[in-house]
């Protein structure tokens, strides 16, 4: 998120694309939003110090311009009636087409993409992810505030966001077949001009050769970003060669769990609805990441995978309200930006 000298929002996202290499820069739905992408990297680690590196740039351009850069999952002061969408075509299509929607509150998301080597693993590695989607959500919230207010949920985005349409958990397709006649019936009758305008929670992306988990908060430290990415790409590579996840036919159970992980984060109590009860949010992940292990030791990521540790017991929403309720939003926002690119890291792989 681009920020005035006095943190409030910045709408210049164009005039900042104009110093940035756009290979790894891109502007989003609104003006005070940058994307900033990675190129493709084996390691977890390799792409954590890419980025680093990259919100350096940023900073760098955007302090030329008497601005400065954030990162959560809201800005926790933007306002709708404020918003100005970006002038680029994609943009004003989305603003054509879904009319005032697509001036809602800003939001920011945690994009990973997995490289999966055929279209029977990449399905099956969805179908199995979908299941994953609560406690990815619960880890990673990080926006609490949202129109100035305390929201009372984790993350505010999930519930602002889902206002677009083709949001959301996604069914289970079975087959890589089944799949591409799903989109391929939208584009058929003209509701979207190409995939990229699905916005499930995850997504395969052939033309990347991909599968993309997009349910995630924005996160404001790197080793953060780096733990979730650890935790995504050991969990596709587990459901791709072992199907871990345990088949749910319930899916207002899914759906509720996925609300649950929004509203409390890593503190959810998430339903068990082949079992009839309540689990822990932090228990469900302590199983995920005991049975990442090996992966993690195959893809070189086990470093990062432990970072996870740090990540549920200091999580981004709690961080949040304990900073505004001793320095106030305003105060909040600065201190996100003082760890947007911060001149020395804290620990491997933080900043």
């Amino acid at each position: 998120m681009l920020l005035e000298p006095d943190v409030s929002p910045a709408w210049r996202s164009e005039e900042v694309l104009e110093l940035l290499d756009a290979r790894h820069a891109r502007g989003e739905t609104h003006g005070l939003a940058l994307e900033i992408a990675t190129d493709p990297h084996a390691t977890v680690g390799a792409a954590a110090t890419q980025l680093r590196h990259l919100r350096a740039g940023v900073a760098e351009a955007v302090r030329s311009l008497g601005l400065c850069a954030a990162v959560a999952g809201t800005h926790p002061t933007a306002r709708s009636e404020e918003v100005e969408v970006s002038p680029g075509a994609r943009y004003q299509y989305l603003h054509a087409t879904m009319r005032e929607l697509a001036r809602r509150e800003p939001t920011f998301a945690l994009h990973v993409h997995v490289a999966v080597p055929d279209p029977e693993l990449a399905i099956r590695a969805f179908d199995g992810m979908r299941h994953h989607v609560p406690v990815l959500l619960a880890l990673s919230a990080n926006s609490p505030f949202t129109r100035g207010v305390d929201t009372g949920l984790a993350s505010a985005r999930t519930p602002v966001f889902q206002a677009f349409p083709r949001t959301g958990l996604p069914r289970a397709f079975g087959t890589y077949e089944a799949y591409v006649e799903a989109i391929d019936v939208l584009l058929r009758c003209r509701a979207i001009p190409e995939p990229t305008f699905i916005w499930w929670d995850l997504r395969l992306q052939p033309r990347l050769g991909t599968l993309e988990l997009r349910v995630m908060d924005a996160q404001t430290r790197i080793r953060d970003t780096a733990a979730l990415a650890a935790l995504v790409q050991c969990l596709v590579r587990l459901e791709a060669l072992e199907g871990f996840a345990e088949p749910e036919d319930v899916p207002e159970a899914m759906a509720e769990n996925r609300f649950l992980a929004a509203r409390d984060g890593i503190d959810a109590e998430l339903l068990d609805a082949r079992r009839g009860r309540r689990v822990p949010a932090a228990g469900r992940l302590a199983t995920l990441v005991d049975a990442c292990w090996p992966h993690a030791r195959a893809l070189g990521c086990e470093r990062e995978l432990a970072l996870l540790a740090h990540l549920a017991g200091d999580p981004g929403a709690v961080r949040q309200r304990a900073i505004a309720r001793e320095a106030g939003l305003q105060g909040l926002v600065r201190a996100l930006s003082g760890d947007f690119s911060p001149p020395r890291p804290r620990l491997a792989l933080a900043a």
